[in-house]
């Protein structure tokens, strides 16, 4: 086992030009500087149904649900931007979130989710920048047994928050996310050390 931290990064958007999209990246990069191992992925590219226990008792868990929960268990951590919907976390994001957290025959309650280590942030146009979906999002993450790290960010204002190389202009804002990469990755990092100890 690596004690190198592999942390999965995403937004709860599937707009194509989502500000949440572009703030993910920022604490990824981040991660990356601070000795994690990161992979991007977009959710549009994993169409789902809306969670319907009537499909899954028909036909399983969608295939797409099947593809993200392998990625899921081959990290340790996430990164997640999510947007803000009517006060609440994106259709998307809760959707993800309902499929993958779905057993497979054989595999133990939440699997996926157990042990795990998030970070969360948000932006949005408007002036409390996605800070209520965060505090869903906490609560529901905290209720599957995922780690979610304290430091939180909401960016406001976000449609003129970002660079045209994607950084964000207020470098107060820029530090922050950064910060939230490299805490996932730390305590990553630091939870692995002590799982290799335990082995030795």
């Amino acid at each position: 086992m690596s004690n190198r931290p592999k942390i999965l990064c995403f937004a709860g958007s599937l707009r194509k030009d989502s500000l949440n999209k572009k703030l993910v990246k920022v604490a990824m990069a981040a991660a990356q500087e601070a000795g994690a191992e990161t992979t991007y992925i977009d959710l549009k590219d994993y169409p789902m149904p809306i969670y319907d226990g009537d499909i899954e008792a028909e036909s399983g868990i969608p295939e797409n649900a099947l593809k993200l929960k392998k990625l899921m268990k081959e990290h340790q951590a996430f990164l997640i931007a999510s947007p803000e919907y009517n006060s609440s976390v994106s259709g998307a994001l809760k959707n993800f979130i309902d499929w993958t957290s779905r057993p497979e025959q054989g595999e133990k309650s939440l699997a996926c989710f157990t042990g795990k280590v998030a970070g969360i942030m948000a932006c949005s146009p408007g002036a409390m920048g996605g800070l209520r979906g965060l505090v869903t999002l906490r609560s529901i993450l905290n209720n599957i047994n995922v780690l979610v790290v304290p430091e939180q960010t909401a960016v406001s204002q976000a449609g003129d928050a970002f660079t045209e190389d994607g950084k964000l202009k207020d470098e107060k804002y820029q530090k922050s996310i950064a910060n939230i990469g490299k805490r996932v990755a730390h305590l990553t990092k630091c939870i692995l050390e002590q799982e290799l100890v335990s082995k030795a």
